[in-house]
């Protein structure tokens, strides 16, 4: 019965593990604050980071918001937990660097938004607002603009 029950808890860890860890491999490219292409079986896979939403190229802070995103990963290996397809294409999940979970540390450090329409983490929005109380980042603007109405007044 005791061997079973460790039998049975092996697998779910390997079930669970297999889930958590949908990725891996090398950063090979930094489009902007929030997108990434890793190498996965030598064949380049474009990651969308899930919850968040950085600055636009074009905009206040969308070059420091990709180079604080490539001072975390690129040439790193990454994980990424999938969440699924977005409507470009791209794979959204969340990419975790030696441990740490890169898309929390981008809005931690106030260089991402929490995307508030795609949130299911709730402790992205307190990240934000502790960016913001600290004005870390994109937050020494005074009236920073959200990216999704930046690209919607494009």
């Amino acid at each position: 019965m005791k061997s079973l029950r460790l039998l049975l808890a092996a697998a779910l860890l390997a079930v669970n593990s297999a889930a958590w860890a949908d990725l891996s491999g090398p950063v090979i490219a930094i489009l902007d604050g929030d997108t990434v292409d890793i190498l996965v079986n030598s064949r380049p896979v474009r990651i969308r980071l899930a919850q968040i939403d950085a600055p636009e190229k074009k905009q206040a802070f969308g070059t420091r918001s990709r180079q604080a995103l490539s001072d975390m990963v690129f040439r790193q290996v990454v994980t990424v937990a999938e969440s699924g397809p977005d409507r470009y294409g791209r794979t959204v999940g969340t990419v975790f660097v030696a441990g740490t979970n890169v898309n929390a540390a981008m809005v931690n450090q106030g260089m991402a938004w929490a995307y508030r329409q795609y949130v299911t983490d709730r402790s992205i929005i307190q990240l934000e607002e502790q960016a913001r109380a600290a004005r870390r980042g994109l937050w020494v603007d005074p009236a920073p603009v959200e990216p999704w109405l930046f690209r919607r007044n494009k």
